[in-house]
Order: C-alpha cells, then structure tokens, then sequence
C-alpha cells in the first residue's frame, strides 16, 4: 500500500505501538491522525482530571512526531463521517489502529468498518492493549475464565509477546503537507487548563521516565509496600496504561529484565506486581466476554438487591465527610489529585456498598468521572469486587471493618493526617477512631459517624441473604 491513516485513540506513542508499527511496515506513507470525538471530551463519565491528561498526552505526541518530520492530523467529529473524508483527500488506501474492547467502542468500529467498507477502503484494528484478548486464554471447556487465580496461570504459561518495533523518522507524504488540522473542542480545553489538581506528568516520555524509576528499585519492594498508601510503593503507570503513553508489552520486558537482575527475595515484588497486571488482562476479558457487566451486576441475581437510596449518605461519602478517617481521607485525595491507591479504593468501594448500603454503580459512575486513569473494565470490575456482585467465588460476606483497615495500612495515620488534618493532632491510638476522644473531635470540624459499622454488617448480610434465599426458592 502507498499510503495508510494511522488512528491514534487510547494508544498517544510512537514507541511499540502494534498499529503504528504495522502501518510503517506495509506502507510507503503513514499519516497520524487523531479524532476528537464527542465522547472522550464531552461524555458524562469524563472528568477533568482524565480529560487534562488525555489533552497534555496530546500534546507529547504531537511533538514527539514532529521530530521525526510528521505532523499530526486532528479533526473533530465523528469518526465514521471525518475517516472516509481523509481518506478521499489523502488518497489513503486503509485505516490502521488498535482494538477497543469495551461495547461502545465496538459498536463505533463496526459502524467505521461500514463506513469505509462502503467507500472501498480497508479497515484494520490490531491486538495492542493487552497481552491476551478475549478469548485467546480459556479454560479447558473452551470458555472465558471467570475466577482470576485459574485464568492467571493460563495466562503465565503462554509466551509474553516483544515491544514492536518504534516507529522512524521519515519524510512526510506530500498529501500530509496539504491537510488541514481542527482545533480541538474549546469547552473540554477550558475545563481542562481550569484544573487545580496536581496531575502526573503525562506524554511518553513521562510514562519510560515512571516506569524506569519503578523497576530499578521500588518494584522490588511491591510486595511489602503496595497496601500502605503513605509509603508510595506503587508503579504510577496505571494513567499511562489508560491513555496508552506506554504499553504493556513494554512494561512486561522491563518487569522480566529488573526479575533478572533481582535477588530470590526481590522476586516476590515482581510477581505480585505481573499479577497486578494480570488483574487488569482479566477484568478486560470479562468486560469483552460478558458485556452485560457494564450494565448491571456479573452474577444478575444481585440486581434484585435492594440498596439505600440515601442521598445525604451519598453526598457525605463523595466529600469525605462520613465520619471514618480512613475513608475520608482517601475520598479527599481522589477529588484533590484524580487518583487513589488501590488498597484505598477497595475500602471506599466497601464502606458505600456494605456500610452505606448504597448502590455500587453510583461509586462506579462516580470514579469514572473522578480518575485520572478511570477504565471502564478496571473500574467496573473493582467495584463489583468490592461489592459482592462480580467473578468472586463467595463475595458477599467480605465486608472490610474501615477502622481496622486503617489501622492495619495507616497504622501511625500519616496518610489520614495529611489529608484530613483536622484530626492531625490525635495520638495514633484514636486517628482511626476520633469518636472514642470526644472533647477533642468536638473541638474540630470534623463530622460524627454517618453510619455505625458494626450495626450496617449484620444488615448488609441480611440484604445479600435475602437474595440468595430467593433465588434458592
């Protein structure tokens, strides 16, 4: 082919990019393109946050292509109408990108494959995202696995694929020269360069920077550290994964390469770190395999659960007012950084579910707009998780106590202490726990329990029992 359209969407590199890679390898001209579609930008699950590090990614691109003598091509619209006019302008004979998975995004590309199909021009999607897709990993009965530990060692005994070659340097075509970019939507961008929250550093370059400080050190301590948010112990790559400024390929070979050079001990943080990785392979194969999660619970019997509709708890809850340190302080972290450690979202998403007894969907839709690196399987899959309505074997029971949480990942509160520092002056023995020293939470701001924990478990297991007995009779 002489001349194809590469169209960048949640994969902003130039480095192992599968698309990208085959675009430069079957054809004489490649031209980059990026759509800014109505979703990505003006969608209701679209935060600021997500938004802003989509756009500084952008931007990164941008110039990283120029380097190499290509400029990118925006337009704004919907992809199935702006495709088949750039390929009439540029004389391109296919469209190349990498594979979305999630049912929106494969609604969109059968409508683009129509659309061009039509128009007589090829369209080709490519694995990228992940490692195994859909339905590459199964089970001995040839289905879609849907209990993680199974699914992981199918997945670890497969060979783990190279990084692509990069995309070079080369003269652009001179159709290229001609084409006109869009300004991109002035709603979003204002949004975005309005934000006050502290974001990581987004584009490529920052992505290989994140990554070579975490495996030339902290990864060997993933282990013992991943749970306490104050110690800092995570990668910081899931914004990166989300936007595709780094693939996963690439960080699997730096993962293998730092295993390599680690002690026996230092093993054990890169394996649980692969398994961290595996985590988000399976949650997007659930997604991929059984859609109807993004609509309602994976075991559809929960659906019938009949949750509080309590908007003050909900409300308390978003702004980290409920009462409980722990929670609090995590739920003002992810609004003031769009971000928030793994171990924390676990515990929010318990405290709404199964002390609040709110609906996980409310915390789901929330994040999504929250997150900085809000996926749809991730998120979705978490949630249910915590919720009790996912791939879990016996989830329901699995109800976190958020004082003991805290204790045992925030012991001396540091984390609580820097984001809820109206409590900072409590000794340790009560930071968890401001309720048991009256006269000094009285002297604060701070708020009085919402809700009592030990008195919501018993009837949070009553709620899910009463499910199950149901659908027994």
């Amino acid at each position: 082919m002489r001349t194809v359209i590469h169209w960048f969407r949640r994969d902003l590199r130039i480095a192992d990019n599968t698309a990208l890679s085959e675009a430069a390898r079957r054809a004489q001209n490649v031209i980059p393109v990026f759509i800014a579609e109505d979703a990505p930008f003006t969608g209701p699950d679209v935060g600021a946050a997500r938004l802003a590090f989509l756009l500084r990614s952008l931007d990164s691109l941008r110039e990283n292509l120029r380097e190499l003598g290509c400029a990118l091509i925006i337009r704004r619209g919907r992809p199935e109408l702006e495709l088949p006019k750039l390929c009439q302008e540029t004389g391109a004979a296919a469209v190349f990108c990498n594979k979305g998975y999630e049912p929106g995004e494969k609604r969109r590309d059968e409508r683009i494959f129509n659309a061009l199909n039509a128009a007589g021009i090829g369209f080709e999607s490519f694995k990228d995202a992940v490692v195994w897709e859909e339905q590459e990993v199964l089970t001995q009965a040839g289905r879609p696995f849907t209990v993680f530990t199974p699914y992981s060692k199918a997945w670890k005994a497969r060979p783990i694929p190279a990084p692509r070659p990069g995309f070079k340097r080369r003269p652009p075509p001179v159709a290229d020269q001609r084409l006109k970019s869009n300004d991109l939507p002035t709603g979003p961008l204002q949004r975005a360069r309005s934000l006050m929250q502290d974001l990581p550093a987004a584009g490529e370059r920052a992505a290989q920077s994140a990554l070579r400080k975490f495996t030339r050190g902290p990864v060997y301590d993933y282990a013992a550290t991943r749970d306490f948010p104050a110690a800092h112990g995570t990668s910081q790559l899931s914004p990166h994964l989300r936007c595709g400024t780094i693939s996963v390929r690439t960080i699997l070979a730096a993962l293998k390469k730092a295993r390599a050079e680690a002690t026996p001990a230092q093993r054990k943080g890169c394996d649980v770190f692969l398994n961290e990785l595996i985590w988000r392979e399976f949650y997007q194969q659930v997604l991929a395999n059984f859609p109807h999660v993004a609509q309602g619970g994976f075991r559809p019997e929960y659906n019938a659960l009949q949750w509080s509709d309590d908007r003050d708890h909900f409300q308390a809850w978003r702004e980290g007012m409920t009462g409980y340190p722990i929670v609090d302080a995590a739920m003002r972290c992810l609004n003031a950084t769009g971000w928030m450690h793994n171990r924390l979202r676990m515990i929010v998403a318990m405290f709404l579910t199964k002390d609040l007894l709110i609906h996980w969907q409310s915390g789901e839709r929330y994040f999504m707009h929250q997150l900085v690196d809000g996926d749809l399987a991730a998120n979705n899959g978490g949630w249910q998780w915590s919720a009790g309505t996912g791939t879990d074997a016996a989830p329901y029971f699995r109800i976190f106590n958020p004082v003991a949480q805290g204790r045992k990942f925030d012991a001396h509160g540091a984390f609580v202490r820097r984001w809820v520092p109206e409590l900072a002056s409590l000794p340790d023995d009560f930071i968890h726990q401001p309720w048991k020293e009256p006269p000094v939470l009285k002297q604060t701001k701070y708020p009085k329990r919402i809700v009592v924990h030990e008195q919501q478990r018993p009837q949070c297991l009553a709620l899910y029992q009463s499910v199950k007995r149901a659908r027994a009779a």
